[in-house]
């Protein structure tokens, strides 16, 4: 199988090119990164403006590619560059799927359980409507450009990811090390977590599968902020008596702290149903797995 990738550097998608090729699949990554190729020389790498070429060529299409959602403050400038690094290549994506005769079978688009929006203590599968908030109408509008492809398309709403070597777990990790970790705000948020391994695996069971429309990317035991909170202090064996205050949050990070002030308690339906098995269903197995 020929499977192009969109953001193929990236977490996901560099973890999800090692699971193709050692299965015996061909990867052809896009990428804006001159140097990327010294990250895979397996994959076939091209650029955006070979994007054409690669979907003629490919079986199955992901979609990864966007900027970090919490990596800076949301600016007007910075709110403009997420929706256009979601929604303008998921517009590429899928002029280049309609425009070819003999292109992919199925389309896994990216997107965020940040589409419910906060809900509180409210569990949530895939029948669940959006939310409110530019991360909400964020995926929601990224979700509608995917949708247009004319293939099997399968809109992946990712949880957080908890993986070793980067992504929110090694930041989060820090304070606990130096015995400074505690809750955020009052704790009682909902975190729908997932291991890099799940994500990885969920996506390789959405492309060899017949499941369409939106699927759950996320663990099936979700946790309260303050759970995770004293889950990773037992797996690091460190205190977890502080707290963060949220307006300290909100005064750092402006809107952007929404992410992480408040949640959603969501819940993989539908992998469950079509038979997915998840190697990483307990928090404390899947921090004892990772930093253990």
């Amino acid at each position: 199988m020929d499977v192009l990738i969109t953001g193929a550097s990236g977490l996901i998608g560099t973890a999800l090119r090692e699971a193709l090729i050692a299965r015996g699949d061909t990867v052809i990554g896009v990428s804006r990164d001159p140097n990327v190729v010294e990250l895979g020389p397996e994959t076939e790498w091209i650029t955006w403006h070979q994007l054409q070429e690669g979907i003629d060529r490919s079986t199955a299409v992901v979609h990864l590619a966007g900027a970090g959602i919490a990596d800076r403050r949301w600016t007007p400038a910075r709110k403009r560059e997420l929706r256009a690094s979601r929604i303008d290549t998921a517009g590429r994506v899928v002029a280049a799927i309609r425009d070819t005769t003999s292109g992919p079978r199925v389309l896994i688009s990216g997107s965020a359980v940040g589409y419910y929006g906060p809900r509180g203590d409210e569990p949530i599968d895939e029948s669940g409507t959006p939310g409110e908030g530019f991360l909400a109408d964020l995926c929601r509008d990224w979700e509608a450009a995917a949708a247009r492809s004319g293939v099997r398309t399968v809109l992946a709403r990712t949880g957080v990811v908890l993986a070793e070597r980067s992504g929110a777990l090694p930041k989060m990790a820090v304070p606990f090390r130096l015995g400074l970790g505690g809750r955020v705000g009052s704790g009682d948020q909902w975190i729908s977590w997932i291991h890099l391994d799940d994500v990885v695996h969920l996506i390789l069971h959405a492309i060899d599968s017949e499941l369409e429309g939106p699927l759950n990317v996320t663990a099936p035991q979700p946790v309260t902020n303050r759970e995770l909170t004293k889950a990773l202090g037992r797996t690091l064996k460190r205190p977890t008596v502080l707290r963060v205050p949220s307006a300290f949050l909100r005064l750092q990070m402006g809107e952007g702290a929404s992410v992480v002030t408040t949640g959603q308690r969501v819940l993989p339906a539908k992998a469950a149903e079509s038979g997915y098995a998840f190697r990483f269903a307990d928090v404390d197995a899947g921090l004892a797995d990772l930093i253990g």
